[in-house]
């Protein structure tokens, strides 16, 4: 069996938001973005709650940061960000088909839910929940957890794109029609140095549980 990669989720505050079609519009693109990115399959359900797994369990705290900088991306104001609780778990387990989804389970599809269950009892919107418990590895969580909370919706969007293709920041400003200096301080702004450094050190660390 490969160790494969489960994240459940569910947006902050859902029932404050007004524009729902909007909402689920947001949601469904950025499942769909975390789906083409990697290789991902899953289902969003209740209006406002998901759950995906990944074939490369390795990569799933990318994958998480990922749906929390899409949904940002698409918050319609600073006053009210679109955010989600998202817990990340990986273990031993049979990659289900999208058509199949509604019936899988198993360890790490267990600890996920457990995980987004945790995350709701406090203000924390990023976990990884593992078989043993490793504390240094939380509180590096805690610190990424704190700088996604802080971006903005112009830094959601250039952190999305460089997690989701390889163009240099000459690219990215070209892509979308700014100054290379802009993105620059865009991505200084997000602390984008800090949280790359983290996925590599999370998929390097991940990598000896595969």
């Amino acid at each position: 069996m490969q160790m494969i990669g489960v994240i459940s989720g569910d947006i902050v505050e859902s029932k404050a938001i007004d524009d729902k079609h909007a909402l689920r519009a947001a949601l469904d693109i950025t499942l769909a973005r975390t789906k083409e990115t990697f290789g991902g399959v899953g289902m969003r359900y209740r209006g406002d709650a998901f759950q995906l797994a990944i074939p490369h369990g390795a990569h799933v705290m990318a994958a998480a940061v990922l749906i929390r900088a899409s949904l940002l991306e698409h918050s319609p104001s600073k006053r009210q960000p679109w955010d989600a609780r998202v817990s990340a778990s990986l273990g031993e387990g049979r990659m289900p088909t999208e058509e199949r989804f509604i019936d899988a389970d198993g360890p790490p599809f267990v600890r996920s839910g457990q995980g987004l269950d945790a995350l709701s009892l406090d203000d924390r919107r990023l976990g990884l929940f593992l078989l043993q418990a490793q504390p240094e590895v939380d509180l590096l969580i805690r610190f990424v957890d704190d700088i996604i909370g802080q971006w903005s919706h112009n830094a959601a969007e250039v952190i999305r794109l460089s997690l989701t293709t390889s163009m240099t920041q000459s690219e990215l400003a070209r892509h979308l029609g700014r100054a290379q200096p802009t993105i620059n301080r865009r991505l200084a702004a997000a602390r984008w140095s800090l949280t790359r450094d983290f996925l590599t050190f999370m998929r390097q660390r991940l990598e000896l549980q595969v």
